[in-house]
């Protein structure tokens, strides 16, 4: 009986592990593959050089002028190093990204179910937060501050956060998450871009039709 209420109580912190742990020293993925599998099907080992692990894309700047990237936002530019862009990452449960601001550049509210974040803070300003899902105070607690130059800042998995760059001119940070493959939900977009009845938000939010089609209009295709 011990024994099965030990196995009980861990259950839990098994499913919510990370990534699974690799079975080999490497699987380098290979994205054009149409074969389905949780990662990328590996190429053949004897076909890996030493470029299937240098990934040069985080070097440069993004152009924050146009918001290219994952978010598409003006003003902040995302450049990530996923799997998708260098698959020598494939089931070593790791990934970066770059994140490039002018001067009010915002990474709206979003979430990774996949992992958690530490935010390095390269150069400028930054107001970054968080929210709780619970603790023993409240629900939906906000742990927010302004972190600069050479900061460290941690982002739980899955909850939710943002990034403002607060600061008199660009801001630059680089993020490190413990998935190869973290998965990002913006909120606002989630809601209001997928196509979730008119009904449902205006009785979530407390909204008229009229307020909630012109915020559907904003991320609409």
């Amino acid at each position: 009986m011990a024994f099965l209420l030990l196995q009980i109580a861990l259950s839990p912190m098994t499913a919510m592990a990370s990534d699974a742990d690799p079975e080999q020293d490497f699987c380098v993925g290979i994205v054009a593959s149409t074969t389905i599998v949780n990662g990328l099907v590996c190429k053949s080992p004897a076909t890996v050089t030493v470029n299937d692990f240098v990934f040069a894309g985080l070097a440069t700047a993004g152009n924050t002028a146009t918001g290219a990237g994952i978010w598409g936002l003006p003003k902040t530019h995302v450049t990530p190093a996923f799997t998708a862009e260098f698959p020598g990452l494939n089931t070593l449960g790791i990934s970066m990204a770059r994140l490039d601001f002018a001067q009010g550049g915002l990474v709206p509210p979003h979430t990774h179910p996949r992992a958690t974040e530490i935010l390095f803070v390269v150069e400028g300003s930054l107001l970054v937060g968080f929210v709780s899902i619970s603790n023993q105070l409240t629900d939906n607690q906000l742990f927010a501050t302004t972190v600069n130059k050479g900061d460290v800042f941690v982002f739980p998995r899955g909850l939710l956060h943002f990034e403002l760059n607060v600061g008199k001119g660009q801001a630059t940070a680089i993020a490190a998450l413990n998935s190869q493959n973290p998965g990002v939900q913006a909120q606002a977009a989630a809601l209001f871009g997928s196509g979730i009845s008119d009904v449902v938000l205006e009785k979530a939010f407390g909204l008229n039709g009229k307020a909630v089609e012109h915020i559907k209009a904003k991320f609409a295709a």
